[in-house]
């Protein structure tokens, strides 16, 4: 069973951000990922899309990238955070490839937990949060009201 993280680190996890890869992102406007990102772009956050299957096209006005390791930091900065939206298991690919691209911060959607790919974020020395979703606590913790 995870361990709820405690405001604080969410607290900081949300006002440190400041670019968000958002990994399973849709073009349906009625997904659950795609109103996260609507709101956390009205926050202020920059969120980059990662979807496969939408690489090249255009969602909520920012490019959509295949991978992680496809987004040009370079073009984009650096990625703070990586939001995930896919199941616990299919979690563990992009939670380890935001080690790889130098991320700070993993973050698992509502019901998404892999235990041993946190352990090796923890273990690279990122913070992660999972079964928890960031358009929920930026309104509890920072102020405002979720749009979802």
């Amino acid at each position: 069973m995870t361990t709820r993280p405690n405001d604080e680190l969410l607290r900081r996890i949300l006002t440190e951000t400041k670019t968000i890869a958002l990994v399973g992102a849709s073009n349906k406007p009625q997904r659950p990922s795609n109103g996260v990102m609507r709101f956390l772009q009205s926050r202020g956050y920059r969120v980059i899309p990662v979807n496969p299957g939408l690489a090249g096209q255009t969602l909520n006005g920012e490019l959509v990238y295949a991978s992680l390791r496809d987004i040009p930091q370079d073009k984009v900065g650096r990625v703070d955070m990586v939001d995930i939206f896919r199941n616990s298991e299919a979690a563990a690919k992009p939670a380890l490839e935001a080690i790889e691209i130098g991320a700070r911060f993993v973050w698992m959607q509502l019901d998404v937990v892999n235990e041993p790919a946190a352990a090796k974020v923890r273990e690279a020395g990122l913070d992660i949060v999972m079964d928890h979703c960031p358009a929920i606590e930026y309104p509890r913790l920072i102020g405002g009201h979720a749009e979802h």
